[in-house]
């Protein structure tokens, strides 16, 4: 009995999860050495379903491609064969390809002449029904629903309702509502509000738009329902904050109920600051506590109920921080990458450049930080030990930096290559499953 009081209040501190070992899964659309790829098939959208039994891309020729899990979540055998085994051992996690089917064509807007591109931007899955599944496609203009329904061999698409004619700008984001019934769609300046089975009609529920358009200084980079309450939602902005709206407040959200930002620290701005804050994504955890934001050099998590600055902030590739002149040159600097939180709540991932993404350890006293590239050998360019994490003087809400690059190439010695970007990838709702998007290729991993 001695001694117990201290390890009592030992196991009262949880340990951080031990980093993960990431491994190959499966690949599809794999390139030959020097194949050249074609535009149309570069993936453009990623999304599990609420099960993470299917998997939908979507393409920049607007497909969406349905892929099906075929592996059996028990690990069967006799009683003595499981008896026999030391470990529990992780089945691998299988998809197989189960249909496509052409969502979106180009389009020409006579009144504005301009061309609609046909690529889809997101695609969000919506509850199951009588054993159909359901799922939104967007491109820039144009919304689609869409029911599969199981044939002997494959699903049968079939589009029950178009949303159209209700952006002037191009629509950044889809989220389904926890109700079941409605959904939001975002563009530059406007959030309006859908129901699933109406399509002629929606609510403009957030406008940004000044009255004088000289007058505008920022615009909506991505919106998001609380996976739960079904009256708040989420808005991102070019400036780098996240505002909270609450529909039971007013039928106009513009006065948001909370505003979430990090302040520029004195005397460290530059022409690249606001730039680089833009926030090309957000994501809330499962529970909804947290939001996951994404901006063009970090990750940063917020506490829905801190509005004083993030929890956690991760460095994705600090070491391109020399050359935002070269990728302001050439772009990239507004190249627009998405992130996701695992299941669990305990990790976040996002990608970056050569087709690498990152991996990060979010609980108290983590210092995951794991580099991986999309390919048959994730860790094959797997970069230095990272630096331990570090509290900044202030507060808690400043934050976390950790797994900070120093160097402006990675392992071995190679530049990254900006013409190669991981910009989209989803993690499984309930393993730690990730697939990822690298050109045309869907590269799928376990841990």
């Amino acid at each position: 009995m001695n001694g117990g009081g201290s390890e009592e209040a030992a196991e009262a501190v949880p340990a951080a999860p031990v980093p993960l070992d990431w491994k190959f899964a499966q690949v599809f659309g794999e390139r030959t050495a020097g194949e050249e790829v074609q535009e149309v098939d570069i993936i453009s959208a990623i999304e599990f379903d609420r099960t993470g039994d299917h998997l939908a891309t979507g393409d920049r020729g607007g497909r969406v491609v349905l892929f099906e899990r075929t592996d059996k979540r028990d690990h069967g055998g006799s009683r003595r064969d499981l008896e026999r085994m030391d470990f529990p051992i992780i089945r691998h996690p299988e998809f197989r390809y189960k249909t496509e089917f052409q969502s979106h064509e180009p389009e020409f807007d006579y009144l504005k002449s301009l061309e609609i591109e046909e690529k889809i931007n997101k695609i969000r899955w919506c509850q199951a029904a009588n054993g159909a599944l359901f799922l939104l496609s967007t491109n820039d203009k144009t919304i689609k629903f869409w029911k599969l329904t199981s044939s002997e061999i494959s699903l049968v698409p079939r589009c029950r309702r178009i949303y159209a004619h209700a952006h002037d700008y191009h629509i950044n984001s889809i989220s389904n509502n926890s109700d079941g019934e409605t959904f939001i769609s975002a563009d530059d300046l406007r959030i309006n509000l859908w129901n699933l089975e109406i399509s002629n009609q929606s609510f403009n529920i957030v406008d940004v738009k000044p009255a004088n358009m000289e007058d505008l200084t920022e615009v909506i980079t991505s919106a998001a329902f609380h996976p739960t309450h079904c009256n708040i939602l989420a808005y991102s902005s070019s400036r780098g904050s996240i505002r909270l709206a609450d529909m039971r407040q007013s039928a106009l959200c513009d006065s948001h109920s909370k505003l979430f930002e990090e302040q520029v620290v004195p005397g460290s701005r530059s022409f690249f600051t606001e730039i680089i804050a833009s926030i090309s994504d957000i994501k809330f955890a499962k529970d909804g506590r947290y939001i996951l934001s994404r901006d063009y050099m970090t990750l940063k998590l917020w506490d829905i109920n801190m509005d004083s600055g993030p929890v956690s902030t991760f460095q994705v590739h600090e070491n391109l921080r020399p050359k935002l002149c070269d990728l302001y040159e050439n772009d990239s600097i507004f190249d627009k990458f998405e992130c996701c939180l695992s299941g669990d709540g305990l990790r976040v991932a996002t990608g970056s450049y050569s087709n690498l993404f990152r991996v990060f350890g979010c609980s108290e006293g983590s210092t995951e930080a794991t580099t991986l590239e999309a390919s048959k050998n994730p860790m094959r360019k797997q970069l230095q030990t990272p630096s331990r994490p570090s509290r900044s003087l202030g507060t808690l809400s400043q934050g976390f930096r950790r797994g900070a690059d120093t160097s402006g190439v990675d392992s071995n010695g190679n530049a990254f290559d900006f013409t190669m970007k991981l910009l989209h990838l989803a993690w499984h709702p309930t393993e730690n499953s990730l697939a990822c998007a690298a050109s045309n290729s869907l590269y799928m991993y376990y841990a």
